[in-house]
């Protein structure tokens, strides 16, 4: 696609990151950021029109958040089937809306057309600097890994839901609020870009092992695990349906944390930055060495596996 489309001597992030950048004449950058939810392959059993419009601006808002940058405006494109309501299309709305209350920015514009299935796209831009941005590609050997939460919960919702076949009211609040009510971690983002001290840095939307074999190649490195971010609520829905719960963190996806890579020496002050809200992972290694996790009996390669919306699930 990249070579078909073209490259732009004004192009400082193109694709293969999170969001896209061009120069502008100023000398600053103007993100641009684009993804879009469709009904049938993102939207969960019980999750209401409110609810996924407003998770199609989180998943936008959450790969803004990785790279530090503040959404400044948006455009929304709509894809309505035919069969939907008044009702239907007014709850499209009041999700938009009330997700950019919630981040601070206005929708100005967009689309409106007739599709065979619902169709949501986001598209925000953002002012930044080149120094201020956080890539994919910039982690180095001996660079702490990080995460902002625990993984797992929307993994073990969707898998109640898809293969349980429970009824969404059953679902534990954890698991329910990870499934229904996602949020895209923009503070934090902001705090740990304005820190200093991280070297890279991606959203956890694909699951975790995606993100962090993309940091891997991106920045040319190994990652070590040594401790998988388990949810509390994630370790007790595999210890009743016989789960692996590393699996569910590792590779469930439809989680909006930010993995990130922190420069040595400055992981206390990245944690400050953000109250406390970091939990080292492991480590960058060599190129060599790639992406494993470290157990009692040794070390182990972690799949390439992430969230391909509910292929796994069903």
């Amino acid at each position: 696609m990249e070579r078909a489309l073209g490259t732009n001597p004004r192009t400082v992030v193109g694709f293969g990151d999170d969001v896209s950048a061009l120069r502008l004449p100023d000398g600053k950058l103007v993100v641009l950021k684009t993804d879009m939810l469709v009904g049938s392959t993102d939207i969960p059993p019980g999750m209401t029109m409110t609810q996924a419009a407003r998770k199609a601006v989180v998943a936008n808002v959450s790969d803004l958040a990785a790279k530090g940058v503040r959404p400044l405006a948006g455009l929304v494109a709509l894809g309505l089937p035919r069969n939907l309501t008044k009702v239907d299309i007014q709850s499209i709305a009041k999700g938009l809306s009330r997700a950019a209350r919630e981040y601070g920015f206005p929708i100005v514009g967009g689309d409106t057309n007739e599709s065979k299935d619902l169709t949501i796209s986001i598209a925000l831009v953002a002012l930044t600097s080149k120094q201020n941005l956080v890539l994919r590609s910039d982690a180095k050997v001996g660079d702490t890994v990080a995460v902002t939460g625990q993984f797992g919960s929307a993994s073990a919702g969707l898998k109640a839901l898809l293969k349980e076949r429970l009824p969404p009211e059953t679902l534990a609040p954890e698991i329910s609020q990870a499934v229904y009510k996602p949020r895209a971690e923009l503070n934090l983002g902001l705090a740990l870009a304005n820190s200093g001290a991280l070297s890279a840095s991606i959203d956890s939307s694909d699951g975790l092992a995606w993100s962090l074999h993309e940091l891997s190649r991106a920045s040319n490195v190994g990652i070590v695990v040594f401790h998988v971010p388990v949810s509390r609520a994630a370790r007790e829905f595999a210890r009743l349906h016989h789960y692996n719960a590393n699996d569910l963190a590792l590779y469930g996806g439809e989680e909006y944390h930010l993995v990130v890579t922190v420069k040595p020496n400055r992981f206390n002050s990245a944690k400050r930055a953000v109250r406390g809200r970091l939990t080292e992972i492991g480590v960058v290694t060599k190129k060599s060495e790639g992406v494993r996790v470290k157990a009692m009996e040794g070390y182990s390669k972690i799949p390439m596996r992430g969230w391909e919306h509910f292929k796994l699930q069903t």
